[in-house]
């Protein structure tokens, strides 16, 4: 049996819930799965058409983790337990080493929870908690580098699997045309709406094109603490027509409108200290055979390949996105680099993944 202890899964968005769905998921191919994961108000739905045993712990957060550990902690001194997995180093925080021993452990690193500085509080604290687990996994080459920059030692890298390509249903791809209508080429970003993804450069960059591809359209999938200023960019910069802002979609019309575009663009930067650890939204867009555009200063050359699935540039830097664009764009390489991707994507399967953490058990 396996016990995945996690404070991200579904039904919450985002990266990190989905990859902690995932893993849960392909372990189940393996031996059964236990999961603690964090009460949601649609968790009950959700969990009823889960192939995974989920117990759900609420109350306020700063007594939920306590007693999450708890849960976890008798769980694992009751039952045979192959090997523990822990999301986050605070997940794995509160777990004594002398249970911890009885199993295999697990704790997933992914560079903005670990960038602390060197000797401050919280960097003791990472460096004490990761010390109890048997494997430090970084979801990329990037967070390992910086790992190693901030003490921790023995680090394994392990890409996040992808689910996708998923199905796209008839109402999707219907939904998906009408918002990128005769428009050619389409662009998207399916992302929060933070300071890391460069939204404002995208738009700034976009107009920039226009005279170059005057029927191009843009598509963002996403809602954050950016939605206010980037609807106000929109409009300042006369970009209504061609820049279509989707706050709330469901998985059928992201996938769909992904499905429908040409390129991938999220040039993402370093933002206080937050940086893109490795970015699977590269991987699922590469799995419907669509090259990204992204960032240089994280994880992100491990999702994409540049020069071949697609290219990295700085996210800061407005002609560098826009030579960048320019060149993927003009006399459709874009088709040449997605042809690649697609299949550069099959190997982020998550049957495929799952192997390199049973190989360590």
């Amino acid at each position: 049996m396996f016990l995945v202890s996690t404070r991200n899964f579904p039904p919450e968005l985002g990266g990190m819930q989905n990859l902690m769905e995932g893993l849960s998921n392909a372990l189940i191919n393996h031996g059964p799965v236990k999961v603690f994961a964090e009460d949601h108000e649609h968790a009950k739905k959700y969990d009823q058409n889960s192939k995974l045993n989920v117990e759900r712990v609420s109350g306020l957060k700063i007594f939920r983790k306590y007693r999450k550990a708890n849960l976890v902690k008798d769980f694992i001194k009751q039952n045979q337990i192959r090997a523990c997995f822990f999301d986050h180093w605070k997940s794995i925080e509160n777990i004594e080493l002398d249970i911890l021993k009885k199993t295999k452990s697990f704790c997933l690193i992914h560079s903005k929870e670990i960038n602390h500085p060197v000797s401050s509080s919280l960097n003791k604290r990472v460096l004490k908690s990761l010390g109890k687990a048997d494997f430090v996994i970084a979801n990329s080459k990037f967070t390992k580098e910086l790992g190693l920059k901030l003490g921790l030692k023995d680090i394994h890298v392990i890409n996040p699997g992808c689910n996708y390509p998923i199905d796209v249903n008839d109402a999707a791809r219907e939904f998906s045309k009408n918002i990128y209508g005769n428009s050619s080429p389409k662009l998207i970003t399916v992302s929060r709406l933070d300071g890391r993804k460069s939204h404002q450069n995208i738009l700034m960059t976009i107009k920039n094109l226009l005279p170059k591809f005057p029927n191009l359209k843009y598509v963002s999938i996403g809602d954050g603490d950016e939605r206010k200023n980037l609807e106000r960019l929109r409009k300042e910069l006369d970009l209504e027509k061609n820049v279509e802002l989707i706050f709330n979609s469901t998985e059928q019309e992201k996938v769909g409108l992904l499905e429908q575009s040409d390129v991938f663009v999220m040039p993402s930067v370093v933002y206080k200290k937050s940086v893109e650890g490795f970015g699977i939204t590269y991987i699922e867009a590469a799995s419907y055979g669509k090259p990204s555009i992204g960032g240089i200063y994280g994880g992100e050359g491990d999702a994409i390949k540049s020069g071949v699935t697609g290219y990295l540039c700085n996210g800061n830097d407005l002609n560098a996105i826009y030579d960048t664009l320019s060149k993927i764009l003009s006399n459709e390489k874009y088709k040449e680099l997605g042809a690649n991707a697609l299949e550069f994507s099959k190997g982020f399967s998550w049957s495929k993944i799952i192997k390199n953490y049973i190989n360590l058990i």
